[in-house]
């Protein structure tokens, strides 16, 4: 979920998206497993 809610957002800029993405990934941030070159990398991906 946490790829396909960056991705849409991404290529779509829809402010839902991204509050989805911040939703799935705020386990993970809290715990610092999320690296910010992850998000680069799909960022980049979606482009």
């Amino acid at each position: 979920m946490r790829d396909f809610s960056w991705k849409y957002f991404a290529m779509t800029g829809d402010v839902d998206a991204y509050l989805l993405y911040k939703e799935a990934v705020g386990p993970l941030e809290s715990s610092g497993t999320l690296l910010a070159e992850e998000e680069k990398a799909l960022d980049e991906e979606a482009q």
